[in-house]
Protein backbone atom coordinates (compact mmCIF):
# COMPACT_ATOMS: atom_id res chain seq x y z
CA UNK A 1 0.00 0.00 0.00
CA UNK A 2 1.34 3.69 -1.00
CA UNK A 3 2.04 5.74 1.88
CA UNK A 4 -0.12 9.05 2.26
CA UNK A 5 1.60 11.89 0.76
CA UNK A 6 1.74 15.61 2.24
CA UNK A 7 3.27 19.06 1.57
CA UNK A 8 4.03 21.16 4.38
CA UNK A 9 3.99 24.87 3.54
CA UNK A 10 5.32 27.19 5.96
CA UNK A 11 8.52 29.67 5.81
CA UNK A 12 9.91 28.30 9.05
CA UNK A 13 10.89 25.27 7.46
CA UNK A 14 13.72 24.53 10.08
CA UNK A 15 11.08 23.52 12.44
CA UNK A 16 9.12 21.32 10.45
CA UNK A 17 11.74 18.36 11.43
CA UNK A 18 10.22 16.96 14.17
CA UNK A 19 6.72 16.68 12.87
CA UNK A 20 8.47 15.28 9.41
CA UNK A 21 10.24 11.96 11.63
CA UNK A 22 6.97 11.52 13.22
CA UNK A 23 4.97 11.07 10.45
CA UNK A 24 7.30 8.97 8.95
CA UNK A 25 7.13 6.64 11.94
CA UNK A 26 3.33 6.33 11.37
CA UNK A 27 3.69 5.40 8.07
CA UNK A 28 3.27 8.74 6.37
CA UNK A 29 5.49 10.81 3.88
CA UNK A 30 5.79 14.46 3.96
CA UNK A 31 7.37 17.12 1.72
CA UNK A 32 8.31 20.73 2.66
CA UNK A 33 8.36 24.15 1.20
CA UNK A 34 8.59 27.66 2.48
CA UNK A 35 6.34 29.65 -0.02
CA UNK A 36 3.26 29.78 -1.52
CA UNK A 37 4.78 30.03 -5.35
CA UNK A 38 6.82 26.66 -4.93
CA UNK A 39 3.63 25.10 -3.14
CA UNK A 40 1.27 25.91 -6.19
CA UNK A 41 4.32 24.38 -8.60
CA UNK A 42 4.45 21.33 -6.45
CA UNK A 43 0.84 20.85 -6.56
CA UNK A 44 0.52 21.34 -9.80
CA UNK A 45 3.28 18.29 -10.84
CA UNK A 46 2.61 16.01 -7.77
CA UNK A 47 -0.69 14.76 -6.28
CA UNK A 48 -0.74 14.79 -2.38
CA UNK A 49 -3.08 13.57 0.04
CA UNK A 50 -3.22 16.88 1.99
CA UNK A 51 -1.38 20.36 2.01
CA UNK A 52 -1.02 21.82 5.27
CA UNK A 53 -0.71 25.74 4.83
CA UNK A 54 0.97 28.26 7.45
CA UNK A 55 -1.17 31.45 6.83
CA UNK A 56 1.73 33.95 7.58
CA UNK A 57 4.70 33.98 4.97
CA UNK A 58 6.54 36.42 3.02
CA UNK A 59 5.36 37.01 -0.38
CA UNK A 60 2.36 35.01 -1.33
CA UNK A 61 0.02 35.38 2.30
CA UNK A 62 -1.25 31.94 3.16
CA UNK A 63 -5.03 32.66 1.75
CA UNK A 64 -3.20 33.78 -1.32
CA UNK A 65 -1.59 30.54 -1.60
CA UNK A 66 -4.91 28.52 -0.88
CA UNK A 67 -6.49 30.62 -3.95
CA UNK A 68 -3.71 29.27 -6.35
CA UNK A 69 -3.86 25.86 -4.84
CA UNK A 70 -7.24 25.49 -5.11
CA UNK A 71 -6.67 26.25 -9.41
CA UNK A 72 -4.21 23.50 -9.82
CA UNK A 73 -5.66 21.31 -7.28
CA UNK A 74 -9.24 21.74 -6.25
CA UNK A 75 -9.62 18.25 -5.05
CA UNK A 76 -6.73 18.49 -2.36
CA UNK A 77 -7.85 19.10 1.19
CA UNK A 78 -5.55 21.90 2.72
CA UNK A 79 -5.22 22.53 6.64
CA UNK A 80 -4.78 26.10 7.34
CA UNK A 81 -1.89 26.56 10.00
CA UNK A 82 -1.46 30.04 11.67
CA UNK A 83 -0.35 31.89 14.83
CA UNK A 84 -3.29 34.19 14.64
CA UNK A 85 -6.72 33.75 15.94
CA UNK A 86 -8.28 36.12 13.71
CA UNK A 87 -11.75 35.76 13.64
CA UNK A 88 -11.78 37.69 10.11
CA UNK A 89 -8.93 34.94 8.70
CA UNK A 90 -10.47 32.73 10.13
CA UNK A 91 -13.95 33.26 8.24
CA UNK A 92 -12.37 34.06 5.27
CA UNK A 93 -10.56 30.45 5.52
CA UNK A 94 -13.28 28.44 5.84
CA UNK A 95 -15.06 30.49 3.70
CA UNK A 96 -13.05 29.09 0.83
CA UNK A 97 -13.34 25.28 1.94
CA UNK A 98 -10.67 24.81 3.81
CA UNK A 99 -10.44 21.29 5.50
CA UNK A 100 -9.18 22.17 8.67
CA UNK A 101 -7.89 24.73 10.89
CA UNK A 102 -4.65 24.58 13.50
CA UNK A 103 -3.80 27.08 15.43
CA UNK A 104 0.20 27.47 16.62
CA UNK A 105 1.86 26.11 18.73
CA UNK A 106 0.35 22.76 16.99
CA UNK A 107 1.99 19.22 18.46
CA UNK A 108 2.29 16.55 16.28
CA UNK A 109 -1.12 14.46 17.52
CA UNK A 110 -2.87 17.10 16.82
CA UNK A 111 -1.84 16.84 13.21
CA UNK A 112 -1.91 13.08 13.27
CA UNK A 113 -5.70 13.42 14.25
CA UNK A 114 -6.07 15.90 11.88
CA UNK A 115 -5.21 13.59 9.03
CA UNK A 116 -7.22 10.92 10.39
CA UNK A 117 -10.08 12.64 10.55
CA UNK A 118 -9.48 13.71 6.48
CA UNK A 119 -8.11 10.70 5.14
CA UNK A 120 -9.81 7.72 7.62
CA UNK A 121 -13.02 9.85 8.03
CA UNK A 122 -15.03 7.61 5.95
CA UNK A 123 -14.02 4.73 6.71
CA UNK A 124 -14.17 5.17 10.25
CA UNK A 125 -17.25 6.10 9.42
CA UNK A 126 -18.19 3.44 7.28
CA UNK A 127 -16.68 0.76 9.81
CA UNK A 128 -18.86 2.51 12.76
CA UNK A 129 -22.13 2.20 10.86
CA UNK A 130 -21.24 -1.40 9.64
CA UNK A 131 -20.69 -2.88 13.74
CA UNK A 132 -23.78 -0.50 14.75
CA UNK A 133 -26.57 -1.99 12.06
CA UNK A 134 -25.11 -5.56 12.97
CA UNK A 135 -25.58 -5.34 16.61
CA UNK A 136 -28.76 -3.54 16.01
CA UNK A 137 -29.96 -6.07 13.29
CA UNK A 138 -31.69 -8.51 15.95
CA UNK A 139 -33.38 -6.24 17.55
CA UNK A 140 -34.82 -4.55 14.56
CA UNK A 141 -35.86 -7.93 12.98
CA UNK A 142 -37.59 -8.58 16.69
CA UNK A 143 -39.29 -5.10 16.45
CA UNK A 144 -40.53 -5.69 13.17
CA UNK A 145 -42.32 -9.22 14.24
CA UNK A 146 -43.79 -7.75 16.99
CA UNK A 147 -45.56 -4.76 15.54
CA UNK A 148 -49.11 -4.50 16.26
CA UNK A 149 -50.36 -0.78 15.53
CA UNK A 150 -49.95 1.55 12.99
CA UNK A 151 -47.57 3.57 15.18
CA UNK A 152 -45.26 0.44 15.56
CA UNK A 153 -45.03 0.54 12.11
CA UNK A 154 -44.18 3.86 11.39
CA UNK A 155 -41.46 3.69 13.95
CA UNK A 156 -39.96 0.53 12.34
CA UNK A 157 -40.13 2.16 9.08
CA UNK A 158 -38.42 5.23 10.13
CA UNK A 159 -35.21 3.25 11.44
CA UNK A 160 -35.42 1.15 8.25
CA UNK A 161 -35.15 4.35 6.33
CA UNK A 162 -32.18 5.62 8.54
CA UNK A 163 -30.44 2.40 8.00
CA UNK A 164 -31.04 3.12 4.35
CA UNK A 165 -28.96 5.89 4.13
CA UNK A 166 -26.61 5.16 7.21
CA UNK A 167 -25.23 2.05 4.66
CA UNK A 168 -25.63 3.92 1.51
CA UNK A 169 -21.87 3.89 0.42
CA UNK A 170 -21.00 1.38 3.15
CA UNK A 171 -19.95 -2.29 2.89
CA UNK A 172 -22.68 -4.09 0.48
CA UNK A 173 -22.59 -7.33 2.86
CA UNK A 174 -24.68 -5.12 5.11
CA UNK A 175 -27.09 -3.39 2.32
CA UNK A 176 -27.61 -6.56 1.09
CA UNK A 177 -28.73 -7.66 4.31
CA UNK A 178 -30.46 -4.94 5.09
CA UNK A 179 -32.93 -5.23 2.09
CA UNK A 180 -33.20 -8.83 2.79
CA UNK A 181 -34.37 -7.65 6.54
CA UNK A 182 -36.64 -4.74 4.55
CA UNK A 183 -38.01 -7.40 2.47
CA UNK A 184 -39.12 -9.31 5.64
CA UNK A 185 -40.86 -6.14 6.83
CA UNK A 186 -42.84 -5.57 3.75
CA UNK A 187 -44.22 -8.92 4.34
CA UNK A 188 -45.22 -8.79 7.54
CA UNK A 189 -46.45 -4.83 6.89
CA UNK A 190 -48.88 -6.64 4.19
CA UNK A 191 -49.95 -9.34 6.48
CA UNK A 192 -51.06 -6.69 9.21
CA UNK A 193 -52.61 -4.27 6.50
CA UNK A 194 -54.27 -7.36 5.17
CA UNK A 195 -55.67 -7.58 8.79
CA UNK A 196 -56.76 -4.16 9.93
CA UNK A 197 -57.58 -2.12 7.14
CA UNK A 198 -61.26 -3.53 7.29
CA UNK A 199 -61.17 -2.56 10.66
CA UNK A 200 -59.73 0.79 9.65
CA UNK A 201 -62.92 1.35 6.83
CA UNK A 202 -65.45 0.10 9.21
CA UNK A 203 -64.47 2.84 12.02
CA UNK A 204 -62.48 5.88 11.72
CA UNK A 205 -61.54 5.87 15.65
CA UNK A 206 -58.22 4.16 16.36
CA UNK A 207 -57.08 4.15 13.04
CA UNK A 208 -53.89 6.17 11.93
CA UNK A 209 -53.96 9.33 9.90
CA UNK A 210 -54.99 8.82 6.19
CA UNK A 211 -55.70 10.80 3.42
CA UNK A 212 -59.29 12.02 4.04
CA UNK A 213 -58.52 13.35 7.16
CA UNK A 214 -55.25 15.20 5.97
CA UNK A 215 -56.90 18.79 5.14
CA UNK A 216 -58.89 18.31 8.26
CA UNK A 217 -55.91 17.98 10.26
CA UNK A 218 -53.63 20.26 9.01
CA UNK A 219 -55.27 22.67 7.14
CA UNK A 220 -58.78 23.64 8.55
CA UNK A 221 -57.23 24.47 12.04
CA UNK A 222 -54.96 27.18 10.43
CA UNK A 223 -57.41 28.80 8.17
CA UNK A 224 -60.12 28.91 11.05
CA UNK A 225 -57.36 31.05 13.21
CA UNK A 226 -56.89 33.15 9.94
CA UNK A 227 -53.20 32.61 9.30
CA UNK A 228 -51.87 32.11 5.92
CA UNK A 229 -50.87 28.06 5.06
CA UNK A 230 -48.99 26.83 1.79
CA UNK A 231 -49.97 23.39 1.56
CA UNK A 232 -47.79 21.63 -0.95
CA UNK A 233 -48.13 18.78 -2.37
CA UNK A 234 -45.54 16.53 -4.77
CA UNK A 235 -46.66 13.92 -6.17
CA UNK A 236 -45.20 10.17 -5.08
CA UNK A 237 -42.93 11.89 -2.37
CA UNK A 238 -41.64 9.18 0.03
CA UNK A 239 -39.81 9.36 3.77
CA UNK A 240 -36.39 8.60 2.14
CA UNK A 241 -36.37 11.06 -0.23
CA UNK A 242 -37.66 13.62 2.18
CA UNK A 243 -34.67 12.55 4.54
CA UNK A 244 -32.27 13.15 1.17
CA UNK A 245 -33.42 17.30 1.09
CA UNK A 246 -34.33 17.33 4.73
CA UNK A 247 -30.91 19.19 5.63
CA UNK A 248 -31.62 21.71 2.42
CA UNK A 249 -34.59 22.62 3.79
CA UNK A 250 -33.81 22.56 7.69
CA UNK A 251 -31.65 26.01 6.73
CA UNK A 252 -34.88 27.87 6.07
CA UNK A 253 -37.36 26.24 8.51
CA UNK A 254 -38.28 23.82 11.41
CA UNK A 255 -39.01 21.29 9.82
CA UNK A 256 -42.27 18.56 12.45
CA UNK A 257 -41.80 15.49 11.26
CA UNK A 258 -44.33 12.97 10.86
CA UNK A 259 -46.07 9.93 8.43
CA UNK A 260 -49.78 9.37 7.57
CA UNK A 261 -51.04 6.44 6.18
CA UNK A 262 -52.18 6.42 1.75
CA UNK A 263 -55.46 5.01 1.29
CA UNK A 264 -55.42 2.28 -1.30
CA UNK A 265 -54.90 1.72 -4.10
CA UNK A 266 -51.68 4.42 -3.43
CA UNK A 267 -52.40 6.03 -6.57
CA UNK A 268 -53.71 9.79 -7.81
CA UNK A 269 -56.51 9.10 -8.65
CA UNK A 270 -58.07 7.98 -5.47
CA UNK A 271 -55.41 9.13 -2.81
CA UNK A 272 -55.53 12.68 -3.82
CA UNK A 273 -58.96 13.07 -4.85
CA UNK A 274 -59.16 11.95 -1.14
CA UNK A 275 -57.33 14.48 0.48
CA UNK A 276 -58.98 17.02 -1.42
CA UNK A 277 -62.26 16.71 -0.81
CA UNK A 278 -61.74 15.03 2.31
CA UNK A 279 -63.75 11.44 1.55
CA UNK A 280 -63.31 8.35 0.23
CA UNK A 281 -63.61 7.90 -3.41
CA UNK A 282 -66.59 5.80 -2.32
CA UNK A 283 -68.48 8.88 -0.49
CA UNK A 284 -66.97 11.06 -3.09
CA UNK A 285 -69.16 9.38 -6.43
CA UNK A 286 -71.78 9.53 -4.44
CA UNK A 287 -71.60 12.77 -3.08
CA UNK A 288 -70.43 14.83 -5.79
CA UNK A 289 -70.75 12.19 -9.20
CA UNK A 290 -69.87 14.91 -11.56
CA UNK A 291 -66.45 15.63 -9.41
CA UNK A 292 -65.69 11.58 -9.86
CA UNK A 293 -64.24 10.18 -12.96
CA UNK A 294 -64.25 6.64 -13.24
CA UNK A 295 -61.27 3.77 -14.04
CA UNK A 296 -63.42 2.76 -17.04
CA UNK A 297 -63.81 6.34 -18.84
CA UNK A 298 -60.83 7.94 -20.70
CA UNK A 299 -60.75 11.42 -19.59
CA UNK A 300 -58.30 12.60 -16.74
CA UNK A 301 -58.54 11.68 -13.44
CA UNK A 302 -57.28 14.37 -11.52
CA UNK A 303 -58.53 17.09 -13.37
CA UNK A 304 -60.93 18.54 -11.02
CA UNK A 305 -58.96 19.35 -7.42
CA UNK A 306 -59.39 22.69 -6.73
CA UNK A 307 -63.42 22.34 -7.20
CA UNK A 308 -62.83 19.25 -4.68
CA UNK A 309 -60.92 21.34 -2.44
CA UNK A 310 -63.75 24.16 -2.38
CA UNK A 311 -66.44 21.63 -1.97
CA UNK A 312 -64.73 20.21 1.01
CA UNK A 313 -63.90 24.22 2.64
CA UNK A 314 -67.39 25.12 1.82
CA UNK A 315 -68.91 21.89 4.19
CA UNK A 316 -66.84 23.32 6.90
CA UNK A 317 -68.06 26.57 6.86
CA UNK A 318 -64.21 27.86 5.59
CA UNK A 319 -64.40 30.62 2.91
CA UNK A 320 -60.48 31.43 2.43
CA UNK A 321 -58.65 33.18 -0.54
CA UNK A 322 -57.58 30.01 -2.35
CA UNK A 323 -54.89 29.80 -4.45
CA UNK A 324 -54.57 26.71 -6.53
CA UNK A 325 -51.62 25.48 -9.00
CA UNK A 326 -50.84 22.47 -10.55
CA UNK A 327 -47.25 22.45 -11.91
CA UNK A 328 -45.85 20.21 -14.38
CA UNK A 329 -42.78 22.03 -15.51
CA UNK A 330 -39.85 24.46 -14.05
CA UNK A 331 -41.31 27.50 -16.56
CA UNK A 332 -45.24 26.87 -14.92
CA UNK A 333 -43.15 27.16 -11.45
CA UNK A 334 -41.13 30.07 -12.28
CA UNK A 335 -44.10 32.03 -13.24
CA UNK A 336 -45.48 30.85 -10.05
CA UNK A 337 -41.77 32.73 -8.42
CA UNK A 338 -42.43 35.99 -10.62
CA UNK A 339 -45.83 36.53 -9.38
CA UNK A 340 -45.80 35.16 -5.78
CA UNK A 341 -46.46 38.43 -4.36
CA UNK A 342 -49.81 38.53 -6.33
CA UNK A 343 -50.64 35.26 -4.90
CA UNK A 344 -49.59 36.34 -1.26
CA UNK A 345 -52.84 37.94 -0.93
CA UNK A 346 -54.79 34.74 -0.55
CA UNK A 347 -55.14 32.49 2.22
CA UNK A 348 -54.60 29.33 1.61
CA UNK A 349 -52.19 27.82 -1.00
CA UNK A 350 -52.72 24.37 -2.80
CA UNK A 351 -49.75 23.99 -4.92
CA UNK A 352 -49.32 20.14 -6.81
CA UNK A 353 -45.38 19.01 -7.77
CA UNK A 354 -45.65 16.64 -10.68
CA UNK A 355 -41.60 16.05 -11.31
CA UNK A 356 -40.87 12.98 -9.14
CA UNK A 357 -44.11 11.13 -10.18
CA UNK A 358 -42.93 11.97 -13.90
CA UNK A 359 -39.64 10.64 -12.93
CA UNK A 360 -40.71 7.79 -11.84
CA UNK A 361 -42.75 7.16 -15.07
CA UNK A 362 -40.17 8.26 -17.27
CA UNK A 363 -37.65 5.58 -15.22
CA UNK A 364 -40.23 3.08 -17.08
CA UNK A 365 -40.22 4.31 -20.26
CA UNK A 366 -36.54 5.75 -20.86
CA UNK A 367 -33.89 3.60 -21.11
CA UNK A 368 -31.62 6.77 -20.25
CA UNK A 369 -33.27 7.65 -17.05
CA UNK A 370 -33.14 4.10 -16.06
CA UNK A 371 -29.46 4.01 -16.14
CA UNK A 372 -29.85 7.14 -13.60
CA UNK A 373 -31.91 5.78 -11.50
CA UNK A 374 -30.69 2.12 -11.03
CA UNK A 375 -31.59 1.65 -6.87
CA UNK A 376 -33.31 4.11 -4.52
CA UNK A 377 -29.74 5.45 -3.47
CA UNK A 378 -30.07 6.90 -7.37
CA UNK A 379 -33.19 7.97 -6.91
CA UNK A 380 -32.80 9.52 -3.53
CA UNK A 381 -30.04 11.69 -4.88
CA UNK A 382 -31.33 12.76 -8.48
CA UNK A 383 -34.35 14.28 -6.13
CA UNK A 384 -32.21 16.36 -4.30
CA UNK A 385 -30.45 17.72 -7.16
CA UNK A 386 -33.78 18.37 -8.56
CA UNK A 387 -35.15 20.08 -5.65
CA UNK A 388 -31.46 22.23 -5.21
CA UNK A 389 -31.93 23.31 -8.70
CA UNK A 390 -35.71 23.70 -9.13
CA UNK A 391 -38.62 26.69 -8.56
CA UNK A 392 -39.28 25.14 -5.62
CA UNK A 393 -36.43 25.76 -3.54
CA UNK A 394 -36.63 29.37 -4.23
CA UNK A 395 -40.22 29.60 -3.24
CA UNK A 396 -39.48 27.74 -0.02
CA UNK A 397 -36.87 30.08 0.44
CA UNK A 398 -39.24 33.04 -0.19
CA UNK A 399 -41.96 31.30 1.91
CA UNK A 400 -39.37 30.97 4.49
CA UNK A 401 -38.57 34.53 4.69
CA UNK A 402 -41.60 36.26 4.52
CA UNK A 403 -42.75 34.01 8.08
CA UNK A 404 -45.19 31.80 6.62
CA UNK A 405 -45.91 28.07 7.51
CA UNK A 406 -45.73 24.81 4.81
CA UNK A 407 -47.57 21.80 5.14
CA UNK A 408 -45.18 19.85 3.00
CA UNK A 409 -46.52 16.43 2.28
CA UNK A 410 -47.70 13.82 -0.81
CA UNK A 411 -50.50 11.43 -2.13
CA UNK A 412 -48.24 8.13 -1.58
CA UNK A 413 -45.16 6.68 -2.55
CA UNK A 414 -43.58 4.08 -4.61
CA UNK A 415 -41.74 0.49 -4.69
CA UNK A 416 -38.95 -0.70 -6.92
CA UNK A 417 -40.75 -3.72 -8.30
CA UNK A 418 -38.93 -6.98 -9.10
CA UNK A 419 -41.69 -10.19 -8.87
CA UNK A 420 -44.21 -10.67 -11.69
CA UNK A 421 -47.60 -12.02 -10.74
CA UNK A 422 -49.93 -13.11 -13.31
CA UNK A 423 -53.48 -12.37 -13.77
CA UNK A 424 -56.21 -12.21 -16.07
CA UNK A 425 -58.59 -9.56 -17.24
CA UNK A 426 -60.43 -8.65 -20.01
CA UNK A 427 -60.29 -5.12 -21.52
CA UNK A 428 -62.34 -3.00 -19.13
CA UNK A 429 -59.56 -4.05 -16.88
CA UNK A 430 -57.11 -1.01 -15.70
CA UNK A 431 -53.71 -0.57 -16.97
CA UNK A 432 -51.63 -0.39 -13.37
CA UNK A 433 -49.18 -2.39 -12.48
CA UNK A 434 -49.68 -2.70 -9.07
CA UNK A 435 -53.68 -2.50 -8.53
CA UNK A 436 -56.70 -3.58 -10.62
CA UNK A 437 -59.96 -2.80 -10.91
CA UNK A 438 -62.64 -5.07 -13.15
CA UNK A 439 -64.98 -7.49 -12.84
CA UNK A 440 -63.34 -10.36 -14.39
CA UNK A 441 -60.01 -10.93 -12.86
CA UNK A 442 -58.30 -14.03 -12.46
CA UNK A 443 -55.64 -14.27 -10.06
CA UNK A 444 -54.15 -16.46 -7.01
CA UNK A 445 -56.17 -15.51 -3.99
CA UNK A 446 -52.83 -15.74 -1.46
CA UNK A 447 -50.51 -13.77 -3.74
CA UNK A 448 -52.48 -10.71 -3.49
CA UNK A 449 -54.89 -8.55 -1.41
CA UNK A 450 -58.20 -8.91 -2.60
CA UNK A 451 -61.39 -6.48 -2.10
CA UNK A 452 -64.59 -8.71 -3.12
CA UNK A 453 -66.63 -5.96 -2.01
CA UNK A 454 -65.08 -2.44 -2.48
CA UNK A 455 -68.23 -0.87 -0.89
CA UNK A 456 -66.56 -2.06 2.61
CA UNK A 457 -63.57 -0.41 2.12
CA UNK A 458 -64.69 3.17 0.39
CA UNK A 459 -64.14 2.75 -2.91
CA UNK A 460 -66.85 3.14 -5.87
CA UNK A 461 -68.20 -0.08 -7.98
CA UNK A 462 -68.72 0.65 -11.39
CA UNK A 463 -70.45 -2.65 -11.89
CA UNK A 464 -72.01 -5.39 -9.45
CA UNK A 465 -69.35 -7.55 -9.50
CA UNK A 466 -66.12 -5.18 -9.61
CA UNK A 467 -63.37 -6.19 -7.57
CA UNK A 468 -59.84 -4.55 -6.86
CA UNK A 469 -56.90 -6.89 -6.26
CA UNK A 470 -53.60 -5.27 -4.65
CA UNK A 471 -50.17 -6.41 -5.01
CA UNK A 472 -48.21 -6.70 -1.99
CA UNK A 473 -44.11 -6.40 -1.30
CA UNK A 474 -42.80 -5.95 -4.33
CA UNK A 475 -44.56 -7.79 -6.65
CA UNK A 476 -46.53 -6.48 -9.89
CA UNK A 477 -48.79 -7.92 -12.02
CA UNK A 478 -48.66 -9.47 -15.67
CA UNK A 479 -50.67 -10.80 -17.90
CA UNK A 480 -49.87 -14.33 -19.18
CA UNK A 481 -49.50 -13.37 -22.49
CA UNK A 482 -45.95 -12.40 -23.30
CA UNK A 483 -45.15 -12.91 -19.47
CA UNK A 484 -41.31 -12.84 -19.55
CA UNK A 485 -40.98 -9.93 -22.07
CA UNK A 486 -43.49 -7.88 -19.60
CA UNK A 487 -41.71 -8.51 -16.51
CA UNK A 488 -37.74 -8.24 -17.89
CA UNK A 489 -39.08 -4.92 -18.76
CA UNK A 490 -41.08 -3.22 -15.97
CA UNK A 491 -38.89 -5.38 -13.49
CA UNK A 492 -36.94 -2.40 -11.46
CA UNK A 493 -38.99 0.24 -11.61
CA UNK A 494 -40.76 2.11 -9.56
CA UNK A 495 -44.10 1.79 -9.17
CA UNK A 496 -47.18 2.61 -6.86
CA UNK A 497 -51.08 1.74 -6.25
CA UNK A 498 -50.54 -1.30 -3.75
CA UNK A 499 -49.14 -2.37 -0.27
CA UNK A 500 -45.93 -1.69 0.58
CA UNK A 501 -44.63 0.53 3.23
CA UNK A 502 -42.91 2.85 0.79
CA UNK A 503 -46.24 3.65 -0.90
CA UNK A 504 -48.58 3.96 2.40
CA UNK A 505 -46.61 5.40 5.22
CA UNK A 506 -45.61 8.82 3.51
CA UNK A 507 -44.28 12.15 4.89
CA UNK A 508 -46.26 14.85 6.66
CA UNK A 509 -43.94 17.67 7.43
CA UNK A 510 -44.42 21.00 8.75
CA UNK A 511 -42.54 23.71 8.03
CA UNK A 512 -42.96 26.55 10.94
CA UNK A 513 -40.55 29.86 10.15
CA UNK A 514 -37.52 30.19 12.70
Amino acid sequence: MNKARFLWVDDEIDLLKPYMLFLEEKGYSMECTNNGLDAIERARQTLFDTIFLDEHMPGLSGLETLSGLQEVAPDVPVVMVTKSEDEGIMNCAIGNKIADYLIKPVNPNQVLMTIKKILDKKALIYETVTVNYRQLFGQLSEEIGSCRSADDWISVYKKLVHWELELEQADNSMKELLASQKTEANSAFARFIRRHYPKWMRQTAGRPLMSPALFEETVMPAIGKGEKLFFILIDNFRFDQWQAVKEMIADYFVCHEELYFSILPTATPYARNSIFSGLMPRDLAAQYPGLWVDETEEEGKNLLEESLIRAQLERNQLSPLLSYKKINSNLEAEELNRHFSELERNDLHVWVFNFIDMLSHARTDSRMIRELIADEAAYRSLTRSWLLHSPLFALLKKIAGKGYRVVLTTDHGSIRVKNGVRVLGDKETNTSLRYKVGKNLGYEPKKLFEMLHPEDFGLPTPRMSTRYIFAMQNDFFVYPNNYNQHVSYYAQSFQHGGISMEEMMVPLITLNPK
